[in-house]
């Protein structure tokens, strides 16, 4: 069970961030505190008492020393805890990432996000043994190939094709099935008909009110109300490469 410290020196705010924290059954402890100096004070006695946090959820921008500052106290540790930045500005990102921050949670907050977060943080600290195979029909013949190489999952109908570097394989499934069970694989839904390997994405273009994510050397369209969960993981994915 995970240990976790929240901080956010507005109350409205604190208490969402820990409430959805302690929704999630990975989370065993959640303290909290309002301002940098108390979460310095609350990392140090956690060390002190042998119960070190294994995760921040900060915020950036609070009056004082800020969520990059506590970032930085933590990072001298001999075993820091991963570090989110929890915040309403995109353009903290790359000072984010450059102290080799876990993930980049932009408010307002949604519950599957902050969930996909911890759910990282847990399998991390858990590793599994190895990339899983998916089992695709070829031929007359039944082929394991490893999810890692799935650039992006398309429905068809009763079908979903699946797209790798090599080719496209059927399998008889749905879209949403196939969500729910690579939640936490790296897989968002760009649009209704088109789930995306985020390790796969290498830009993401925007043209008015339209997007774009490249795959591969293929541009597929961004629905206007996934653009910003997309946004979000390339993000991250910026944090993992860095």
């Amino acid at each position: 069970m995970l240990r976790v410290l929240a901080v956010d020196d507005e109350a409205p705010a604190l208490e969402e961030l820990a409430y959805l924290l302690r929704q999630d059954s990975r989370v065993g402890h959640v303290a909290v505190a309002d301002d940098a100096p108390q979460a310095m004070r609350l990392v140090s006695d956690s060390v002190a008492q042998g119960e070190p946090f294994d995760a921040l959820f900060l915020d950036i921008r609070m009056p004082g020393p800020s969520g990059i500052d506590i970032a930085r106290f933590v990072g001298a540790l001999a075993r820091p805890p991963d570090v989110v930045f929890v915040t309403a500005h995109e353009d903290f990102a790359v000072t984010a990432f450059s102290l080799r921050a876990t993930d980049y949670l932009l408010k307002p907050l949604r519950e599957e996000r902050v969930a996909e977060t911890v759910r990282r943080i847990a399998e991390a600290r858990n590793p599994q043994e190895e990339d899983p195979r998916v089992p695709v029909e070829l031929g007359g013949r039944t082929r394991l190939i490893p999810r890692g190489d799935i650039r992006y999952a398309e429905a068809q109908g009763d079908y979903v094709r699946l797209r790798t570097a090599e080719g496209g394989y059927l399998i008889r499934s749905t879209l949403s099935a196939l969500e729910r069970e690579w939640e936490g694989a790296g897989f968002v839904r760009i649009h209704r008909s088109v789930l995306v390997a985020v390790r796969h994405v290498s830009e993401l273009r925007t043209d008015g009110a339209r997007a774009r994510v490249k795959v591969g050397e293929e541009y597929l369209p961004v629905s206007r109300r996934q653009t910003r969960e997309v946004r979000e993981h390339l993000l991250r994915q910026v944090g993992e490469q860095s």
